[in-house]
C-alpha cells in the first residue's frame, strides 16, 4: 500500500506551519488578569463566528472581557458544530417521543460520543455517523481520511473495538471537472486510513447531483463492539483524579477547522499560514487503538473523551462538564510539536490520533506504563477538582477560569424562523416521465451514474481485513460476526435520498429511514436501533430549517412507529454554495442484530445451481416522483415521493426473520423493480424471464416506478408456494414474477430483451471511463 501524494502533501504543510511557528519567537499570553486589567480591549470575536450578542453573553458570564484562550473556547464550542444551537431545539423531538420501551436497550444514547446497544448474551454494539464535509472540499484526501480517524475515535471512547467502517458520498455532477478533483482525493483518503487501521469497509452509497458541486458530502460510519460493563462515558468524576492527554503530540494543524480560528488576531506580528484541514496519521491510531483496549481492560480509566472537532478544548470543558467537579489543567504538560504556541493554538488544535483520560492517582503510573508499552505519548495534565470551574494555566499564569457547563452547555439555542418555502407547491407538481421501451430504459438506468457499478470506488476498500465479514460489496446491507462462538452478528446499512426530501422532508426522511430498516431486514437480522447525520444549508435560511424541522419529526415520528430508538446524530448545516443549498440530506442508519450469521440470507443468486422463481413483494404504485428514472431521462426533479407505510416495512422484517426457504433476497429502491433483479444476476452468468403483469398493469410502471416496501426473492422452484405462505400470514403481498433462465438474456415477457452481458458492460464501464485519470493514484485492494 502506498501513501496517496496529498496525504503527503498535507503532512509537509503541516511540519511547515510546525516549524514556521516555532521560528517565530516566543508569543504573547493574554491572561485572566490582563483580561481583568484591560476590559475595553478590542477582541476579534466576529472573526472567529460570534455574534454580538454571544459575545455580550460571555462577559455576562465571566463579569469581564475573555482572555484570548477563553474566547478561543467559548468560540469553537459555540460553533454550530460542537453547539448545536440552530438545531437542538428540535433535536429533542427524539427524546420527546421515545417510549420507554424503545429505550431499553439503549446503554448510551442521544449526547454521547456514540450510541451503545446491547444486544443480548453480555454483548454491546456501538456505531456512529458524522460528516466532514467542508474540510474534504477543501483537501479532499486528508479531509475524509481524518473524518474516518475522527468517527472511529469516537467509538473507542465509548470503550469498545472498532471493527468496520461505511462511508455516504455524495458529490457533484460525475462529469464535472471539480468532481474529477474531488471524488478521487475523497475515495484515496477514505481507503488510505481506513485500510491502514486495518477495517473493513462493508458498505456505503455514493450520489452524483448538481447540488452538491462545491460541497460534496462525505458522512462517516463505525461499527464497534464492546461487553456490557466496559462501556465508558465521557465525564471527569472524582476530585483528586488526574487528566491524562495521550496520543499523538499536539501542533498547529486543524487550526480552524471547527470554526473560524484567526490565531493572528491573538498576537502582535506576521500572519501564520495554517492549516484548517487536520493531518492524519492511520498507524498511530491503530496504534492508539490497542493502547486504548489495553487500558480499559487494566481498569485504570474512570472516563474518557476523544480529541477530535474543537481539540483540547472541548475535551476538557465536556469532560468537567459532565462530571462532578471542576477541572485544573496545565497547558505546559501539553506534548507539542511546534515551538511557541499560545494557550488558544494549543487549546483550538484539531490535531489528531488524541484521546484525554480520567484517571484516579492510584492508576497514573499503571496508566503510564501501558502507554509505554504502545510507544504512545502521555503527558499527566491536570486534575479532577472541587467547584464546576475550569481553570487552564500556561506559562504559569492563569488563562483561562470559567464555568466549565458555561463552555460545554450554554451555548445560545437559537429559534430560527422555519416556513414551508413559496416554491414547494409548484415543486410538487408531478409533469410525468416519458416511457422507453423496457430493454432500453433498463440499459439507459444501469450505465448512469445514479446507479452505475461502484466498484472503481469500492475495489479501494478492504472489505474483508479481520475475517469477520459476512457479506458486503454489492450487498443491501453489510454483515459481520461479532462472537466467534455463537456465530451471533451484525448488520448494518446507511441511506438518503435528498431527491425524495426536497420534494417532502417529512417523507424524505421516513423513506431514508424506511430503505435502510429493509437493507438490514432482507439479511434477515432485527433491526434494532437508528442513528443519522443531518446534512442541510444554513440555518438562517427559513426554508432550510423548515426542511431540517420536517426531516427531524418525520424520522422520529417514523421510529417510533417502527419501535426501534434513535440511539444519536450528528448535524451539519451551511452545506451550500452561495445561496444555493444542497438537496436536503438526512443520511440514516440501521443497525440489525442476526442471531447467526450463517444464517444471512444472500443478496444475489448464486453462479451455478438449479434454476430461480423470483417472487415480488410488497405493492407497486404509479410513483416516479423524485425517482432515478425522472433524473435520467431528463425530466428534472418533481412530483411527490413515493408513499411509505412504516407497518408495511415492519412486516416485511418479519417475513425475512429466521426464513430459512430463500436463496436470495434484495431490497426494491432506487430504479425501481427491474433494476433490483439486475443487481441479483449480475454476477451469475445467467438470465432472467420476467413477467411483470402481476405487479401493475402498466409494464413501465412495474419495472421502474420506486415505491416502498418492496423486495424481490429467489427460491427453488419446490420452495415457491411455501414462500408465498408465509408471505400471506405476515400480511406481505406476493406473486411470482419469473425464473432464471440459461441464455443469458433479460426478457421482458411480451415486450423486449437485452443481453445481460451488454447491462453489465454498460454497467460496469461509467466511472471508470470517468475517473479513469485516478486509476493508480490509490492503493486497490481486491
Amino acid at each position: 500500500m502506498t501513501n496517496n501524494a496529498a496525504d503527503k502533501a498535507a503532512g509537509q504543510a503541516a511540519a511547515s506551519a510546525d516549524k514556521a511557528a516555532g521560528a517565530a519567537g516566543a508569543v504573547h499570553n493574554d491572561t485572566v488578569a490582563n483580561a481583568q486589567a484591560t476590559p475595553d480591549l478590542v477582541q476579534p470575536y466576529r472573526e472567529l463566528g460570534l455574534k454580538d450578542d454571544e459575545y455580550a453573553r460571555i462577559k455576562e458570564i465571566l463579569g469581564r472581557r475573555p482572555s484570548d484562550a477563553e474566547l478561543t473556547m467559548y468560540s469553537v464550542m459555540w460553533s454550530e458544530h460542537c453547539s448545536y444551537k440552530s438545531s437542538k431545539t428540535h433535536l429533542r423531538y427524539f427524546g420527546e417521543t421515545m417510549t420507554p420501551e424503545m429505550g431499553e436497550k439503549i446503554l448510551a444514547g442521544i449526547g454521547e460520543n456514540a450510541g451503545v446497544v446491547d444486544i443480548g448474551g453480555g454483548n454491546a454494539v456501538t456505531f456512529r455517523v458524522e460528516s466532514h464535509n467542508h474540510p474534504s472540499y477543501v483537501e479532499p484526501h486528508q479531509g475524509a481520511a481524518t473524518g474516518v480517524g475522527g468517527i472511529v475515535r469516537d467509538i473507542m471512547a465509548m470503550g469498545a473495538r472498532p471493527i468496520a467502517v461505511m462511508d455516504q458520498l455524495r458529490f457533484g455532477p460525475a462529469d464535472a471537472p471539480d468532481t474529477k478533483r474531488v471524488l478521487p482525493g475523497v475515495v484515496g483518503g477514505i481507503s488510505h486510513y481506513g485500510n491502514c487501521l486495518g477495517l473493513p469497509n462493508i458498505g456505503g452509497e455514493t450520489v452524483f447531483d448538481a447540488s452538491y458541486a462545491g460541497n460534496p458530502l462525505v458522512n462517516a460510519l463505525c461499527v464497534g463492539t464492546l461487553k456490557v460493563e466496559d462501556l465508558k462515558l465521557a465525564f471527569a468524576s472524582g476530585t483528586g483524579n488526574k487528566v491524562m492527554l495521550f496520543g499523538s503530540r499536539t501542533g498547529l494543524d486543524g487550526i480552524g477547522g471547527v470554526s473560524v480560528l484567526a490565531s493572528d488576531s491573538f498576537e502582535d506580528g506576521a500572519e501564520r499560514k495554517l492549516p484548517a484541514v487536520q493531518v492524519g496519521d492511520p498507524f498511530a491510531e491503530k496504534v492508539l487503538i490497542e493502547c486504548c483496549l489495553d487500558l480499559y481492560k487494566a481498569g485504570v480509566v474512570v472516563g474518557i473523551q476523544d480529541l477530535g472537532g474543537a481539540g483540547l478544548a472541548c475535551a476538557t470543558s465536556e469532560l468537567a462538564a459532565s462530571g462532578d467537579g471542576g477541572m485544573e489543567v496545565n497547558l505546559d504538560a501539553v506534548p507539542l510539536r511546534a515551538e511557541n504556541m499560545t494557550a488558544a493554538e494549543i487549546l483550538a488544535s484539531e490535531s489528531q490520533e488524541r484521546m484525554c483520560a480520567v484517571v484516579t492517582p492510584d492508576n497514573v503510573e499503571k496508566f503510564k506504563e501501558i502507554c509505554a508499552h504502545w510507544d504512545v505519548t502521555c503527558a499527566e495534565i491536570g486534575q479532577v477538582t472541587d467547584g464546576k470551574h475550569l481553570v487552564i494555566r500556561h506559562q504559569g499564569e492563569v488563562v483561562v477560569d470559567a464555568p466549565a457547563g458555561t463552555i460545554a452547555d450554554e451555548a445560545p439555542e437559537y429559534q430560527r424562523p422555519y416556513a414551508r418555502p413559496a416554491w414547494q407547491d409548484e415543486l410538487q407538481q408531478f409533469r410525468g416521465v416519458e416511457q422507453a421501451p423496457l430493454g432500453s430504459a433498463l440499459r439507459q438506468l444501469v450505465a448512469s451514474p445514479a446507479l452505475c457499478s461502484r466498484d472503481f470506488i469500492t475495489n479501494q476498500y478492504d472489505r474483508y481485513v479481520r475475517g469477520n465479514t459476512v457479506q458486503a460489496q454489492h450487498a443491501d446491507a453489510g454483515v459481520l460476526r461479532i462472537d466467534e462462538e455463537s456465530g451471533r452478528g451484525v448488520a448494518v446499512s446507511a441511506d438518503a435520498s435528498g431527491r425524495y426530501t426536497k420534494l417532502d422532508p417529512n417523507t424524505g426522511a421516513r423513506l431514508a429511514l424506511a430503505e435502510s430498516y429493509r437493507n438490514v431486514a432482507v439479511t434477515g437480522a432485527r433491526p434494532v436501533a437508528v442513528t443519522n447525520c443531518l446534512n442541510y444549508g444554513s440555518p438562517e435560511n427559513p426554508d432550510v430549517m423548515w426542511q431540517f424541522r420536517e426531516s427531524v419529526h418525520g424520522l422520529a415520528d417514523g421510529a417510533v412507529e417502527l419501535g426501534i430508538p434513535v440511539s444519536g446524530g450528528n448535524v451539519s448545516f451551511y452545506n451550500q454554495t452561495g445561496d444555493e443549498p444542497i438537496l436536503p440530506t438526512p443520511v440514516v442508519g440501521v443497525l440489525g442484530v442476526i442471531d447467526n450469521v450463517e444464517d444471512t440470507i444472500k443478496n444475489s443468486l448464486p453462479q451455478v445451481g438449479e434454476p430461480q422463481v423470483l417472487i415480488a413483494l410488497g405493492e407497486t404504485f404509479d410513483e416516479f416522483g423524485g425517482s432515478i428514472w425522472q433524473q435520467v431521462s431528463g425530466a428534472g426533479l418533481n412530483g411527490m415521493p413515493p408513499r411509505v407505510d412504516l407497518a408495511n416495512e415492519a412486516r416485511l422484517a418479519d417475513f425475512f426473520v429466521g426464513n430459512e426457504l430463500l436463496t436470495a433476497a434484495h431490497d426494491v429502491s432506487e430504479g425501481g423493480l427491474a433494476v433490483t433483479v439486475f443487481e441479483m444476476i449480475k454476477r451469475t452468468g445467467v438470465g432472467v424471464e420476467l413477467d411483470l403483469s402481476q405487479v401493475h398493469e402498466d409494464a413501465f410502471v412495474a419495472a421502474f416506478a420506486e415505491s416502498a416496501s418492496r423486495a424481490v426473492v429467489a427460491t427453488s422452484a419446490d420452495r415457491a408456494d411455501a414462500v408465498l405462505a408465509r408471505a400471506a400470514e405476515h400480511g406481505v403481498p406476493a406473486a411470482i414474477i419469473g425464473k432464471t433462465t440459461d441464455d443469458g438474456q433479460f426478457t421482458f415477457a411480451g415486450h423486449d430483451q437485452v443481453a445481460v452481458a451488454e447491462l453489465v458492460e454498460a454497467w460496469s464501464a461509467t466511472l471508470p471511463d470517468l475517473f479513469g485519470h485516478a486509476v493508480g493514484a490509490n492503493s486497490v485492494v481486491d
